[in-house]
């Protein structure tokens, strides 16, 4: 009896993990934002710091815009490790991730930088991170 509680404590801890990865990471549709840029449906925080990106979405474009907009120290080594290094130790809490400009996305990285936001998120409850998509139409 007393494994059984241990697997089910086990599965329990998995599912809230599970849970609060889902609660990192939340993708608008660019439907529900206004011109102004300000969310109509979804509650994007205003305090949401933007990570800027351009045309192209890769490890590089990621790590500088994500060191400018969280202000990281100048020891960033502008690497995934440093980067989650200096994202939980930052205050911000919310950021944005606009891909509605984006042409080339190198899914590789891109999986990376979320992998580390749903980390960072699970282990020190912040950031979280809203992902502005393109319109069914546009896609």
């Amino acid at each position: 009896m007393k494994r059984a509680n241990m697997n089910q404590e086990a599965l329990d801890q998995q599912a809230m993990n599970q849970k609060n990865v889902s609660q990192a990471i939340h993708y608008v549709n660019q439907d529900h934002i206004n011109q102004n840029g300000t969310a109509l449906v979804t509650d994007i925080p205003p305090t949401a710091v933007t990570i800027p990106v351009g045309d192209t979405l890769d490890k590089t474009t990621l790590l500088t815009s994500l060191a400018r907009a969280c202000d990281f120290p100048s020891h960033f080594s502008h690497n995934w490790d440093s980067a989650w290094d200096c994202l939980t130790d930052s205050e911000v809490v919310h950021l944005t991730l606009d891909l509605t400009v984006v042409k080339r996305i190198n899914t590789e990285d891109f999986n990376v930088f979320k992998s580390i936001i749903e980390d960072a998120y699970r282990d020190f409850g912040k950031p979280q991170l809203w992902i502005i998509v393109p319109s069914e139409d546009e896609v």
